[in-house]
């Protein structure tokens, strides 16, 4: 495996995607500095790190 790195960040997306997806799908609150953070950005967050990490997984399956 020539790049480790890239699948360490690979995983390392597809566990912030998850957890993100998590928080949607049990609609867990979370306050912050007393504002209430709503659940539309860990949607964009679900999209945005599953691509990264699928974007990294195929680089590394190119250079197989």
């Amino acid at each position: 495996m020539k790049k480790p790195a890239s699948l360490v960040a690979a995983v390392v997306f597809w566990l912030i995607a998850l957890a993100q997806l998590l928080r949607v799908l049990f609609r867990v609150e979370v306050r912050a500095g007393g504002l209430d953070i709503p659940l539309w950005p860990s949607v964009l967050a679900v999209i945005v790190f599953g691509a990264l990490g699928i974007w990294l997984w195929r680089e590394l399956q190119g250079q197989a």
